[in-house]
């Protein structure tokens, strides 16, 4: 029977969403050459066997081997060889709740994890997502309770929407913003928390969902 050691350990334990705990460790794979394996520690939350296998099938690292102890589960990954992958992802957002980003950035930095080619189109109110200082509120009556709420997503592994921003450009991630709406909704380009991203109008991202695999729109 082959036995594998572990060249990296990695702590995901304390959160509970995938995407946060897999970018920590596709970065720490990054810095491993291939045939080296990382060990990664999370807590005893289903989904993350699902999610771990998906993702290693997706980028062709290899999941050899997976167990549950008393402190929580244990994937040992061994670093495969880059997959190229064609398929595009196009997201049309105009939203800028607490809640209501959760899930289109979640989808795209899944998307981005996997190798797909991820463009997002911030429009309407989402424009203010792009903005320095943009910190979401919830809707509604719970608006006066965001703070609280933004800390205990943050304590799961929801991290600020701008921060998934940032994560998602590092994985090549492409972002453009409704020109349209800047004004409408009071931002600037020099209010922009990255220097270059493109102000366009409908028909370039259409053009960009002419080609693209996946469309998403919220």
């Amino acid at each position: 029977m082959e036995t594998l050691t572990a060249h990296r350990q990695l702590d995901g334990r304390g959160r509970t969403i995938t995407t946060f705990v897999v970018y920590a460790a596709a970065q720490t794979l990054e810095d491993m050459a291939e045939g080296e394996t990382l060990e990664l520690v999370t807590d005893d939350f289903e989904p993350f066997q699902a999610d771990i296998a998906a993702w290693c099938r997706a980028t062709g690292h290899r999941l050899a081997e997976t167990h549950s102890s008393a402190d929580g589960l244990h994937f040992l990954i061994e670093k495969g060889r880059t997959v190229s992958k064609d398929t595009n992802l196009a997201m049309v957002i105009s939203v800028d709740g607490l809640e209501e980003l959760l899930s289109p950035l979640g989808f795209a930095l899944g998307a981005a994890l996997e190798g797909i080619n991820v463009q997002l189109y911030f429009q309407g109110p989402g424009v203010r997502v792009v903005a320095r200082g943009f910190k979401p509120k919830l809707k509604g009556w719970g608006r006066p309770f965001s703070r609280f709420a933004a800390a205990g997503m943050t304590k799961t592994g929801h991290i600020p929407a701008q921060e998934k921003l940032a994560q998602l450009r590092s994985l090549g991630a492409e972002v453009y913003v409704c020109g349209g709406s800047l004004d409408h909704f009071k931002v600037s380009r020099e209010d922009f928390i990255f220097d270059d991203l493109e102000v366009v109008e409908y028909l370039t991202f259409v053009s960009i969902m002419e080609d693209a695999d996946i469309h998403i729109f919220t």
